[in-house]
């Protein structure tokens, strides 16, 4: 296991789906499945989690924005759906210009996914009609002992967990995380995550969630699901 304290050289990668995913060497970690980055990111964090929320505005909180996938996925989503997305995610070690431009997740939208990463940081940036921004750059832990972590909302109705792998940084699932996510969460929010690893269902569930296993993305048995 390894402390981040700086974003490592990553090296791009076709996944089996034709979309990109980052490999980064020092952790031996990729951003997204190899068995299809869309599909993962489609499977996990749309179909079951946003697309669970019965509501006409949802907020959304995401650990972990990485390559701008998910956000991408959720404003187009919202579009369809004709449903508000407010999005908040967290960052520390945001991707770079010359690895953005690279990623072909431009041939989804391009105009779109370059907004994503154009807009600045620590403000709430509308988008779309549907879908408004807001990336805060910082640690998870931090954001933890933060006072007023999220200027945009102080509470939300899905929580994307896409951090690193805990085998790789268990500082990023922690007991306290997991803690302070339940208390932000409105009643029949949801937290999901690609992982499905004993202790971090144990930790969701010590928090006060409702925990399920449901089926995994492309290439993974299992995934969790909670719910306040």
């Amino acid at each position: 296991m390894k402390i981040l304290d700086s974003l490592p050289v990553c090296q791009l990668q076709l996944t089996t789906d034709g979309s990109h995913t980052l490999f980064l060497p020092e952790l031996d970690e990729h951003y997204h499945s190899t068995n299809g980055a869309i599909r993962e990111a489609q499977h996990v964090y749309i179909e079951a989690g946003f697309n669970q929320c019965p509501k006409d505005v949802i907020h959304v909180l995401e650990l972990g924005f990485g390559t701008g996938l998910n956000a991408l996925l959720t404003a187009l989503e919202s579009q369809q759906r004709q449903v508000k997305a407010v999005y908040t995610t967290l960052e520390k070690y945001p991707l770079p210009p010359d690895i953005v431009t690279q990623l072909n997740y431009n041939e989804i939208e391009s105009n779109l996914f370059q907004q994503i990463h154009t807009a600045e940081w620590e403000k709430c940036v509308p988008l779309t009609d549907f879908f408004t921004l807001q990336k805060i750059n910082t640690d998870f832990n931090d954001w933890v002992g933060a006072q007023n972590f999220v200027p945009l909302r102080e509470s939300f109705d899905v929580v994307y967990y896409d951090a690193f792998a805990p085998g790789k940084q268990t500082e990023v699932w922690s007991q306290s995380l997991f803690d302070k996510i339940y208390a932000q969460l409105n009643p029949g929010g949801i937290l999901t995550t690609y992982c499905a690893k004993g202790t971090i269902r144990r930790m969701m569930q010590a928090a006060g969630f409702l925990v399920e296993r449901i089926p995994g993305p492309p290439g993974k048995r299992e995934m969790l699901r909670a719910r306040n």
